[in-house]
C-alpha cells in the first residue's frame, strides 16, 4: 500500500448510491469490454461462473450495494466502499469480517493500460466473481484473521501468500494454465504475459512463497500454481504462523527483479 496517492474516493449518497460522470462510466465500458475478451480462454472457470452471477454492467460502473447483494447470498461477504488508501489494521479487519475493501475511484485516462493503486475496476471486475466461492472466500478471510493478530514482521510473509495467490495466483487444471488473481484478470499485460516464455512458474509451496519478495510495480517475474481452487480451503487450513516461522529460519530468496534506487 503507497503512502501517496493523486486519487479522491468519491462518497455516497444517503440511498447508497455513487453518482459516476459520464467519462468515469466510459472507461469502465471500455476496461471491462477490452478485459472481457482479453481473459477468454485463460481465466479459470471458477472464476467465469462468478461474473455471470455478479452480473457487472458493461454501460457504467456498477452500484457497491447491487454486488454486494450476490456476494452475501453466496459466500456472506460485501463490499465496503473504502478511501484510495487504508491502514493495514484496516484491510485486516474488513477481511476477517467478510468485507472487501473497495476504493471507490476509477483511473484516468492517462493510467488506463496501468496503475499501481487498486481502483474499482481492479477490485471489482478482478476479485469480487472470485468471492462468490466458498473455498476462495474463506481463505481470503483467513487472511484478514491472521493479520488482525499479526506483528508488522509477519505481516509482510503474509502479504507475499496474499500477493501470489489472490493477487497473482495462476491454476493448473489438466496441464492447462488458468488464472484466479485479480492482479492478472484485470490487467491485460499481465494476462497475455503469463501465457508467454518470459515468466517463471512453480508450483505452490507455502513456505517458499513466503521466502519469495515481490515489487507491486512491475510485471511479476515469478509466479505460482495451484492444482484446483479447493487447494486454498487446503491453505487456510494450514498451521501458516508455524509456516512463517520456518520461512524466517530459512531466509529469503534473491529478488529475480531489478531493486529499486534509494532516493538520497
Amino acid at each position: 500500500m503507497s503512502k501517496i496517492t493523486k486519487y479522491v474516493s468519491r462518497k455516497m449518497d444517503e440511498n447508497g448510491i455513487i453518482h459516476w460522470s459520464d467519462e468515469e462510466n466510459q472507461i469502465w465500458s471500455e476496461l471491462i469490454t477490452r478485459q472481457l475478451e482479453c481473459i477468454k480462454g485463460k481465466a479459470c472457470n471458477e472464476f467465469i461462473e462468478g461474473l455471470e452471477k455478479i452480473n457487472l454492467p458493461i454501460d457504467r460502473i456498477p452500484q457497491l450495494k447491487d454486488v454486494s447483494a450476490v456476494l452475501l447470498e453466496t459466500t456472506g461477504w460485501q463490499c465496503e466502499p473504502v478511501p484510495a488508501l487504508i491502514s493495514f489494521d484496516k484491510f485486516f479487519d474488513l477481511l476477517a469480517n467478510k468485507k472487501f475493501p473497495v476504493a471507490t475511484f476509477i483511473r484516468s485516462r492517462e493510467e488506463f493500460d496501468y496503475l499501481t493503486e487498486p481502483d474499482i475496476f481492479h477490485e471489482i471486475f478482478g476479485h469480487c466473481g472470485m468471492l462468490t466461492n466458498e473455498s476462495f472466500a474463506q481463505y481470503t478471510q483467513k487472511f484478514g484473521i491472521l493479520g488482525l493478530k499479526a506483528s508488522k514482521q509477519d505481516r509482510v510473509y503474509l502479504a507475499r501468500l496474499y500477493w501470489f495467490t489472490i493477487e497473482f495466483g495462476l491454476m493448473k487444471i489438466n496441464d492447462e494454465l488458468k488464472i484466479y488473481g485479480g492482479g492478472i484478470l484485470s490487467s491485460p499485460a499481465e494476462t497475455q504475459y503469463v501465457f508467454s516464455d518470459e515468466p517463471t512458474i512453480y508450483d505452490l509451496d507455502v513456505v517458499n512463497v513466503f521466502r519469495t519478495p515481490y515489487r507491486i510495480d512491475i510485471i511479476q517475474p515469478i509466479y505460482h500454481t495451484i492444482n484446483s481452487i479447493n487447494d486454498l480451503f487446503d491453505i487456510s487450513n494450514m498451521d501458516l504462523m508455524t509456516l512463517v516461522e520456518k520461512a524466517k529460519e530459512l531466509g529469503l530468496h534473491k529478488p529475480t527483479y531489478e531493486l529499486k534506487q534509494k532516493i538520497s
